[in-house]
């Protein structure tokens, strides 16, 4: 009998929580504890908790209650701030998880930094000044720690500096790289980290990788997806076997690249007009191209977006990051957008 699993929030958008449910549900009954599950999430659920994840205690009890009648066997989230409210419910179930110490502090940077520094592990500062950014994606099985890709992200604007790109290469020459892979094992060890996926971000420096972040639960943004296209390594299928005590199988089956691009909006106002010529569905190296919001909403422009601002995203395959890169640039003309700006207050 399949084994089931608890999961705390779906997500808010079906662009970037269906893929990972979706893959979970295909070999796990999945029973998800949220207020009211979101219509894209219904086709692929099991059963539902109607149960609030901001309220721990509460959660726990409707949890216990109903693993009693009918069982629960692995418990996950990925959104940060139900990250407590899962590991308590794991604990409470005995279940694999994370530590609540580890799930509290990755859910605020300053409890994060505070952790680190006390394992002597240096953070990302502002004198490391705007070195590339790049996230290691990690299964990590008892006291190993097994990195499944790299992914390199390219930043929007300032101040807001929102994802613009997200790239993997199977071939990434940092994957080798003894200072990288000596401070991801040191910061999972640092956090109490054993049976789950962790996404750590860093920041490269003249003095070393600099951690900026720690995410010990399947990332979003669609990164699984480029993990899966560019290794074969199915990181959601992975999340669950290691929340239900399995040893999930993450040996590399591909060796090509993956890439997605964000479209933001260029101006602050309401979206009058956003279309995707039909020629993108014939692009050939193109995996999707998703529009991700509607004429009339009111959207942010991209030095303060955040990313429910975000008009579109695409993904590319290929053999390596420049042939992804041709096809994302070549993507981009499919997507057209008109924003009528915010009328400014005139000045008294």
């Amino acid at each position: 009998m399949p084994q089931s699993v608890l999961l705390l929030g779906a997500g808010g958008r079906a662009a970037y929580g269906e893929h990972p449910l979706a893959r979970i549900a295909a070999v796990h009954p999945v029973v998800l504890v949220d207020p009211a599950p979101p219509a894209w999430a219904r086709p692929y659920l099991a059963g539902h908790i109607a149960a609030d994840p901001g309220q721990e205690d509460a959660t726990a009890e409707a949890v216990a209650h109903h693993a009693a009648r009918h069982g629960i066997d692995g418990v996950l989230t990925w959104t940060r701030e139900h990250l407590t409210a899962a590991a308590l419910v794991a604990a409470r179930l005995r279940l694999p998880g994370i530590p609540y110490e580890a799930a509290a502090a990755c859910t605020g940077p300053a409890a994060l930094q505070t952790l680190l520094a006390r394992h002597r592990i240096a953070p990302a500062g502002r004198e490391d000044g705007e070195g590339p950014l790049v996230s290691v994606e990690a299964v990590v099985l008892d006291d190993e720690v097994r990195i499944a890709a790299l992914t390199r992200t390219t930043p929007g604007p300032p101040p807001a500096r929102q994802p613009l790109r997200h790239s993997v290469h199977a071939h990434d020459g940092l994957l080798h790289n003894p200072f990288l892979r000596h401070t991801v094992e040191r910061t999972v060890r640092a956090l109490g980290l054993t049976h789950t996926v962790v996404r750590i971000g860093l920041r490269l420096t003249a003095r070393g990788p600099r951690v900026t972040d720690v995410v010990p639960h399947l990332p979003g943004d669609l990164i699984p997806l480029l993990v899966e296209r560019a290794t074969g390594v199915d990181l959601a299928r992975a999340a669950a076997a290691l929340a239900t005590g399995g040893i999930p199988d993450v040996a590399p089956t591909r060796q090509r690249a993956a890439a997605i691009q964000f479209a933001y909006p260029a101006a602050t106002g309401s979206l009058t007009h956003l279309d995707m010529a039909p020629a993108a569905g014939s692009e050939p190296s193109a995996e999707r191209m998703v529009l991700t919001r509607r004429p009339g909403d009111h959207v942010t422009a991209a030095a303060h977006a955040d990313p429910a601002d975000r008009l579109a995203h695409w993904v590319a395959e290929g053999d390596s990051p420049a042939d992804c890169e041709h096809t994302l640039r070549r993507m981009a003309h499919h997507l057209s957008a008109t924003i009528t700006p915010t009328a400014r207050p005139h000045a008294a």
